[in-house]
């Protein structure tokens, strides 16, 4: 479910280093807005996301801005300028940085961005939802390249992106002021993560790296109160770029819908440590599995 109690939404004033915040109220969908009453205060807890596109990055980012500002990294800023721009319509704060997760250096700036922005605020749940090299050939027909794309983006990138934010998550978990949800990290997956098939080499290899490091993390940081969990996304997203793909014959609900990948995002990250999930698989009602 989306949240549904009153938190601060904060955006920054560009002219000024004056932060303004928000009290948000439940989202009204037939609006499309958060209905707000501006107060001022210091920002507590924020969330980034990784890999903010058009399909399911963006509506992780829309529905998780709903919670805390949101820092939005992606490749190219022609990604995520349209999620910041709906956000920040919507009445949320959210932040777009140019990031490329599979170089260190590139990820570390965009952090120490971050930090400059939000000082004094605590992460309180983490994305990794980077396009992890797809590539769909026959294997005789992959390059050496293809390998090093799906496995830098897949598994590298995830190795740079988790020790950059465990900390920050272990350290948002030691707050005197500690959130209201256990700090949260997601990984994006996909069926590649569990079995090989035909033309799939290159990226069942980095979804296969991908899973091992996130069940090797949860094991390590969840006793230490971080919920890490992988999800499984098993069938075609209903993406712009994708409408005329056809999945299940075409038939309603064929598609897995990216705002109900982000609502079940968020049921992960509102788990209580009584009851963490380690792993989820979402598919279409009729999707063959």
């Amino acid at each position: 479910m989306a949240p549904s109690r009153q938190v601060l939404v904060w955006r920054h004033l560009s002219s000024s280093s004056i932060f303004q915040f928000h009290l948000w109220q439940p989202f009204d969908p037939c609006l499309n807005k958060f209905s707000i009453s501006t107060i001022m205060a210091t920002p507590t807890f924020y969330a980034v996301v990784v890999g903010v596109g058009s399909g399911t990055g963006a509506s992780v980012a829309r529905l998780f801005a709903r919670g805390y500002p949101i820092a939005l990294l992606a490749r190219k800023e022609s990604s995520y300028a349209p999620v910041v721009a709906a956000i920040t319509q919507a009445g949320g704060t959210a932040l777009g940085i140019s990031t490329d997760v599979s170089d260190a250096q590139s990820l570390d700036a965009a952090f120490a961005r971050v930090a400059r922005e939000w000082p004094q605020a605590r992460l309180a749940a983490a994305v990794y939802n980077a396009e992890a090299g797809f590539s769909y050939k026959p294997f005789l027909e992959l390059a050496p390249e293809d390998l090093d794309r799906a496995l830098s983006t897949g598994a590298k990138g995830l190795f740079y992106f988790a020790q950059k934010t465990l900390p920050l998550l272990l350290k948002a978990g030691e707050e005197e002021v500690a959130a209201k949800y256990p700090p949260t990290l997601i990984v994006t997956g996909a069926t590649a993560a569990l079995r090989g098939s035909a033309k799939f080499a290159a990226f069942a290899a980095g979804k296969f790296a991908q899973r091992a490091i996130t069940q090797s993390l949860a094991r390590e940081f969840g006793p230490r109160g971080v919920h890490v969990a992988y999800t499984i996304i098993d069938g075609s997203i209903d993406t712009p770029w994708g409408k005329d793909r056809v999945a299940n014959g075409g038939v309603a609900d064929g598609k897995i819908s990216p705002d109900a990948i982000a609502e079940s995002y968020w049921y992960l990250h509102t788990q209580p440590r009584s009851a963490f999930t380690q792993e989820l698989d979402l598919r279409p009602s009729v999707e063959k599995f």
